[in-house]
């Protein structure tokens, strides 16, 4: 086959077999990673990612199309800081990490990294992530709202080996084994990532057999080169100027204000550049956002406006992002941040889809429910004679745009990531969910109105566990554009004992200890509306009420 020429490079057939190559072994490693995991917030939910990252710098080749966004930009900095960290890999060796001051997020998303050789040389790296349902902390399931420290939050490992030459470090998974919860669990998602890893580097090797390490680096250049292109095309749509949006976050977890997140984007040409530095200081509950979690939700919000640029380290180069130090998108040891990539990633979103609003309404929706509803419920089951601990997350209502309603019971704004089945949580664990219906009146009005969120109750069945919340928007509810309303609340409530409590921070709490017929109802926020509501068409309406909204 005839892969260069010397005028045009290499012919376009072998540059797209190749795309599409890499992206095989990053979705190959991601089946794996799910099929094999234990936990079901990884097999059912798809809570993980995979991928390639090159020498040097750790910048992402390719990522498996079903997994994460929020860790495009995240992984990045996680294999760049093992990179900076170890000079000491080798062929087999395998890299345990989740410090989030080294390029990563909670502590629950535990990432591997993995040197791939190639012919006695390394040639790049094969990393990824995985939810893992608990690391230890105060609570179970790790989303503690009142930490004030990291060292509340779980345990915190920084890049170390896990794996030698090949062979498995016992003294590593002894000590992880022995500070988190349900261990026997672990042990598999732990295999279950090695796995995924092995798998792409047989993959990876097979490509590069075939098509000569010389074209497939060729290759890769030339796909960088094309998606800073197409980004570039994309922000050159954009009116040159300066443009600012606001999000507000309910509350920290342990100072019941409200937390705000400023965005300044200044648009030049073909470049855009972000400027965070007006947020709120850091705060002293779990909601500051690390520098790698906040660099990737700016990546993914403008992958949601420009969704057809191909995901590798070239499409970021026209975005330019400050670091806003003295911030709580900045934050710094020990401050906490168990709630930084599932609900502060998706304000920062927020606020880069409000500031970008009005120049260019076309390409731009009101804002999604942006909040991933984390609740973990974790205690003993006298039935099976264990302890378990249930992670559970929830979709809610997109926001309306240009050409139609919002999705209804979307996913959260950071992933492609599902609503476990309540079958398989029935299953598991001593619950029984009473409910689980589409929240109706959750949709904010508008001339395409948002989606609405969902309405489910989880009912204790048997033993006791203790439930904890982190979520969002519970007293701010999405906001809508051009003239749009904002979608309904967020809402939690818990009966113990037959009497009904809510939270204080309304959005957060922890340590509700329940027992038998004691029950959790959440209501999850529906999207924004877009454009004026007396501009609704009456054929949109006729059919919101033929259909019983």
């Amino acid at each position: 086959m005839t892969t260069k020429n010397k005028k045009d490079g290499i012919d376009p057939v072998t540059l797209t077999v190749i795309e599409k190559g890499l992206q095989q072994v990053c979705s190959e490693m991601d089946l794996v990673h799910e099929k094999t995991s234990f936990s079901p917030v990884i097999s059912e939910s798809f809570d993980r990612s995979n991928g390639i990252y090159g020498l040097g710098n750790g910048r992402v080749i390719s990522q498996g199309v079903m997994g994460l966004p929020i860790f495009i930009g995240v992984m990045q900095e996680t294999t760049r800081s093992v990179i900076d960290y170890r000079d000491d890999l080798e062929d087999g060796d395998v890299i345990l990490v989740n410090d989030p001051y080294l390029g990563g997020t909670h502590l629950m998303d535990v990432k591997m990294v993995k040197p791939f050789y190639y012919k006695g040389k390394i040639w790049c790296y094969l990393s990824n992530t995985g939810h893992w349902p608990d690391t230890g902390g105060m609570v179970p399931g790790g989303f503690n709202s009142t930490a004030t420290e990291i060292h509340q939050e779980g345990l915190r490992i920084p890049p170390v080996k896990l794996m030698r030459q090949g062979t498995m470090d016992q003294d590593v998974v002894r000590i992880v084994l022995a500070n988190i919860r349900v261990s026997e669990e672990r042990i598999g998602d732990i295999k279950a990532q090695i796995a995924a890893l092995d798998a792409g580097a047989r993959r990876l090797t097979g490509l590069i057999d075939r098509y000569g390490q010389e074209t497939v680096e060729s290759a890769i250049a030339e796909l960088e080169d094309r998606s800073e292109q197409m980004m570039r095309a994309h922000i050159d749509t954009i009116p040159d100027g300066t443009y600012c949006g606001t999000a507000y976050m309910d509350s920290d977890g342990v100072v019941n204000e409200p937390l705000e997140i400023n965005v300044e984007i200044a648009v030049n040409g073909s470049d855009i550049a972000f400027d965070l530095s007006k947020s709120s200081p850091p705060c002293m509950g779990p909601m500051n956002s690390v520098w790698a979690t906040t660099l990737s939700s700016i990546y993914v919000a403008i992958k949601h406006i420009f969704p057809d640029v191909p995901v590798n380290a070239g499409c970021f180069r026209p975005i330019k992002v400050e670091e806003p130090k003295g911030t709580f998108i900045y934050a710094e040891y020990p401050r906490p941040v168990a709630g930084c990539a599932a609900e502060v990633s998706q304000r920062i979103m927020e606020a880069v889809f409000l500031a970008l609003a009005d120049a260019i309404p076309g390409k731009l929706f009101a804002a999604p429910a942006g909040t991933s509803g984390n609740i973990s419920l974790g205690g003993f089951d006298p039935e099976d004679e264990r302890n378990y601990i249930m992670y559970y997350f929830s979709g809610g209502g997109y926001g309306g745009w240009w050409s139609g309603d919002g999705i209804t019971n979307g996913c959260s704004t950071i992933g492609i990531s599902k609503s476990q089945p309540v079958e398989v949580l029935e299953q598991r664990y001593p619950v029984i969910f009473d409910h689980y219906s589409i929240r109706e009146h959750s949709g904010g009005a508008g001339k395409y109105r948002g989606g609405f969120g969902v309405s489910y109750k989880v009912r204790m069945l048997r033993g006791s566990g203790t439930a904890s919340f982190l979520m969002e928007h519970g007293k701010f509810g999405p906001p809508g554009i051009l003239g749009g309303e904002e979608g309904a609340c967020n809402e939690i409530r818990v009966c113990r004992n037959g009497q009904i409590i809510e939270p204080e921070h309304v959005s957060k709490g922890e340590g509700f200890t329940l027992g038998p017929g004691d029950w959790v109802e959440v209501l999850t926020p529906g999207g924004g509306g877009y454009g004026l509501p007396e501009a609704r068409s009456e054929e949109l309406t006729k059919r919101d009420e033929k259909r019983g909204y």
